[in-house]
């Protein structure tokens, strides 16, 4: 259904799905926009739940509420994130999928990118998952960092 409400609004090309793997899954994406975790779960053609880190709730119940049906996972940022990694290490565990995002943070521009966190890759080798990872573009242009508004922009998944 998040594919035909977004197809209807903008346009997204998917590349590469035929190679995401059966089985326990850790996905690993760049972050642009608000957009990105949707538009990597259409992308993976899998539902994912993402690493969320706590600075995005408390702001709006609804938000709040919504996230967590999705199924993110909080994340904090203070403190070793025992509690999220186990949640994330049971759901592979279980033939799941887990996303995040190794910058930690949404980046503004193309060549802004952080050096990556390492919780991608500590992941998939300590639970024997895969480790995909995802390429984004366009997002930042549909609704980058910084803008509240959705414009309809070509989106593009590989």
């Amino acid at each position: 259904m998040a594919e035909a409400v977004f197809r209807a609004y903008s346009s997204i090309t998917v590349e590469g799905r035929h190679l995401v793997p059966d089985g326990p899954l850790v996905v690993a994406a760049n972050h642009f926009s608000h957009l990105d975790p949707v538009v990597v779960s259409l992308g993976v053609g899998r539902p994912i739940r993402f690493l969320a880190v706590d600075e995005l709730y408390g702001n709006s119940r609804l938000f709040d509420r919504l996230i967590l049906w999705l199924g993110t996972i909080p994340l904090t940022r203070v403190r070793i994130p025992l509690g999220a990694l186990r949640t994330a290490m049971a759901e592979l565990e279980a033939g799941g999928v887990v996303g995040l995002f190794p910058e930690g943070v949404r980046v503004w521009t193309w060549g802004e990118v952080d050096r990556p966190k390492r919780g991608a890759a500590w992941l998939a080798r300590r639970t024997g998952a895969s480790l995909l990872p995802v390429a984004v573009t366009g997002t930042d242009q549909a609704m980058g960092r910084g803008t509240a508004r959705i414009s309809p922009r070509p989106v593009f998944v590989t």
